[in-house]
């Protein structure tokens, strides 16, 4: 059968990492643990946030919504990746596909503003400490919550839209483990360009934008903190934004990391592979990155359990 355009391609298969059979259940295994771990994780941040009036601030408020953020961005993924795996069957629809692609773009987005606006929250709390409360608003917050879905939305939406003008050959095996953009525009029998040239532009716009805005950011809050004269002023300072800062990093890190490593291998197996440590490492670490460097947080994780246990006593009474 000679490859030509398939108009009603209704299926593509999702190679994921071409483990042997023996090893399934020990991927399976791993990756139901770390769904687990996120999902719970993320919850219990979103639970003690709430319960504690005290953290009704505008940093744990982006907090709650990145910890949602994070619970749907894996939840677009492994399950389907899981049920692949369960069933020994590799097949995803065309409509899964478009799914996955428009709500992993929509939370990639979603992570890339909120860690952005996050740090201007460190900023105006460190840098300007007497005008924080008149600056960071309930209305700003909700403003800046409400402009991050919009744009990420729209973005989520053009991009999709943008697949779905393409039409496929008859090689429909995607060498990954979810529907991912750049891999459905390389399997695309028609012309691509005009697709490469909104994926790599929004790259830049709107991802590279809110980057060197974090930076600007951070490199106003050393230059403010070198300022301070006494150590346990500048330890303070610090210990402000070490939560946040590492999830930066972290996020930053590995995506950077698993799109240069791609590009100087070459290798799908290998881009697969890197890519889970920031579709499912990255939200799977960052509640333990605030629980465990956040006073705050630890004292709201103790009284929700407290409370647990407390109404546990009651109803065993």
């Amino acid at each position: 059968m000679e490859p030509g355009n398939l108009t009603g391609v209704s299926e593509f298969l999702l190679l994921g990492f071409s483990e042997g059979p023996e090893l399934q259940p020990l991927v399976f295994g791993l990756f139901l643990s770390m769904y687990l771990i996120t999902v719970l994780g993320n919850l219990i941040i979103i639970l003690a946030v709430g319960s504690d009036s005290h953290l009704h601030t505008p940093m744990y408020f982006f907090l709650t919504n990145l910890s949602f953020v994070d619970i749907g961005s894996t939840s677009t993924i492994i399950p389907k990746m899981l049920t692949n795996i369960q069933t020994q069957r590799k097949v995803i629809t065309y409509e899964g596909c478009l799914s996955q692609i428009y709500f992993f773009i929509l939370f990639a987005g979603l992570d890339v503003y909120l860690l952005t606006v996050m740090a201007y929250d460190r900023f105006v709390a460190i840098c300007h400490p007497l005008h924080y409360t008149v600056i960071m608003n309930h209305w700003l917050c909700g403003l800046l919550a409400l402009v991050s879905w919009v744009i990420s939305i729209l973005h989520s939406l053009l991009e999709s839209l943008m697949v779905l003008q393409l039409s496929f050959c008859t090689e429909v095996e995607i060498p990954h483990f979810f529907c991912e953009l750049n891999q459905m525009i390389q399997l695309a029998c028609s012309n691509t360009f005009l697709n490469n040239m909104v994926m790599y532009f929004a790259i830049m716009l709107l991802a590279g934008g809110p980057f060197f805005g974090i930076l600007y950011s951070y490199y106003k809050i050393v230059s403010f903190i070198c300022g301070i004269s006494s150590a346990q002023g500048k330890h303070k300072a610090f210990s402000t934004c070490a939560s946040h800062l590492s999830v930066v990093s972290l996020f930053y890190c590995t995506s950077l990391g698993v799109y240069l490593s791609s590009a100087a291998t070459q290798s799908s197996h290998a881009s697969a592979v890197a890519s889970v440590m920031y579709t499912v490492v990255t939200p799977m670490l960052n509640p333990f990155i605030y629980s465990l460097r956040n006073r705050d947080i630890k004292r709201a994780l103790m009284r929700l359990c407290g409370m647990a246990a407390l109404k546990g006593s009651i109803v065993q009474g």
